[in-house]
């Protein structure tokens, strides 16, 4: 099999996949970068690490991935002409990003409300860095999903759901090592 055959075999489009390994691969060497730092302190960071809602994370874990399922069956309902439940499938999805993002900020909030910056200790800055670089996913993921229930061509939805599925993949990730991880 030539290299060009594997190419054409990938699902969805190409330029979406390059995005998406760029961008796993700038999370992964900030995630890695930051169980480097960890290690300088292990103390420390178990102790800012308990000032975090594990029950909201765990929970926006379970509003991602539900997302991201509701994303595939989009395209899969669009593919058997349900445009319909497709279209309201990705408004879902898109819906529970924000439901996501909302927690998200209830979170930051309540750090705020303690005092608590990207200047309080090394695991704040990597928390912040990390969190809002994928919140800003999140965000940008929810602009695709309603552009791709407007413009619900099939290759459009595929698109979409590679993206948003990178969005639930980094989230996976983060979730334990930030949240978990002592």
């Amino acid at each position: 099999m030539s290299d060009a055959s594997l190419i054409d075999e990938l699902p969805g489009e190409l330029l979406m996949w390059v995005l998406i390994i760029s961008e796993l691969l700038v999370f992964g060497a900030g995630m890695v970068a930051f169980m480097g730092v960890r290690l300088t302190d292990p103390a420390g960071f178990a102790e800012a690490q308990s000032h975090l809602h594990r029950t909201g994370a765990a929970f926006n874990t379970a509003v991602l991935v539900t997302s991201g399922y509701l994303a595939a069956q989009a395209l899969q309902w669009r593919q058997v002409a349900r445009r319909g439940v497709a279209r309201l499938a990705l408004i879902g999805a898109a819906f529970l990003g924000v439901v996501f993002l909302v927690i998200k900020g209830v979170e930051y909030a309540d750090k705020a409300a303690q005092g608590i910056s990207y200047e309080s200790h090394p695991f704040f800055l990597f928390y912040y860095l990390l969190t809002g670089f994928h919140a800003a996913h999140v965000l940008a993921g929810v602009g695709i999903l309603l552009l791709v229930t407007w413009r619900d061509d099939p290759r459009n939805i595929e698109a979409g759901a590679q993206f948003w599925h990178m969005v639930d993949l980094v989230w996976i990730m983060l979730f334990p090592v930030v949240y978990l991880l002592g």
